[in-house]
């Protein structure tokens, strides 16, 4: 099987280093490159080659570059994938519209998969909520989000991709956020009317299952035509 090339930007953070984790131990996958936002400690790590991000261009091929940053890196990361042909899967949450609007626009000459929340269950979820709202018009939505404490976004991405969904469904949504412990991620989107009400609820309790879903999009994405494409295209 031909490996998928990738290279990490965002190498040093929580999600960098569990899909670096992963990757290493999946013969589908082959990291190139380790990218970090400040010069890197070391220069290779488990064989691989680091470099900060105002040396990115010197990185070698690659076949997807995944990125899970922060909003300053990512202008760099998909100005290269741009450069280069090459597929970009992002996870970058705290986007700017300005930078949506680049996705959009590079979209036309790459493939790009930008998503707040890489679990395939969160993906089901999202389509779950959107008919929900568009089946009981008038409901009140609410969205509560928990995360660990060191989250710094809020409401978190997922939350306001979820409430996206519900939005363009005709609700009309509201949003609590909370940060305590080492909450890996939670998210309770809840329906209510008179007399009734309905919960759907993702809990995720290793962060591994957000690596993991980045790797599967990243070897879907790298064989796809030019566009912006949804972790929930990957699931048809």
């Amino acid at each position: 099987m031909e490996k998928t090339r990738i290279v990490l930007l965002g190498a040093n953070g929580r999600m960098g280093q569990a899909i670096h984790r992963l990757a290493l131990a999946d013969a589908a996958f082959e990291i190139v490159a380790l990218v970090t936002r400040s010069d890197p400690k070391a220069r290779v790590v488990d064989q691989i080659a680091c470099y900060s991000v105002k040396e990115i261009a010197a990185v070698p091929d690659f076949d997807v570059l995944i990125d899970f940053s922060l909003p300053e890196g990512f202008d760099t990361a998909l100005q290269l994938c741009a450069d280069r042909g090459r597929a970009l899967v992002s996870g970058t949450t705290g986007l700017s519209e300005h930078q949506q609007a680049a996705i959009t626009a590079t979209a036309a000459k790459i493939p790009v998969l930008w998503a707040s929340n890489f679990s395939l269950g969160v993906a089901v979820l999202e389509a779950l909520v959107a008919r929900a709202a568009a089946q009981l018009p008038g409901w009140n939505c609410d969205i509560v989000e928990s995360h660990h404490v060191h989250k710094k976004d809020a409401p978190s991405g997922t939350a306001l991709t979820l409430g996206k969904a519900a939005a363009d469904a005709g609700a009309d949504v509201h949003y609590a956020s909370v940060r305590a412990g080492d909450i890996v991620g939670e998210h309770l989107v809840q329906f209510t009317s008179i007399g009734e009400r309905i919960e759907l609820v993702h809990r995720a309790t290793h962060r591994d299952i957000f690596a993991r879903g980045a790797l599967h999009a990243a070897q879907w994405l790298k064989s796809r035509a030019p566009g912006q494409y949804k972790i929930a295209d990957s699931l048809d």
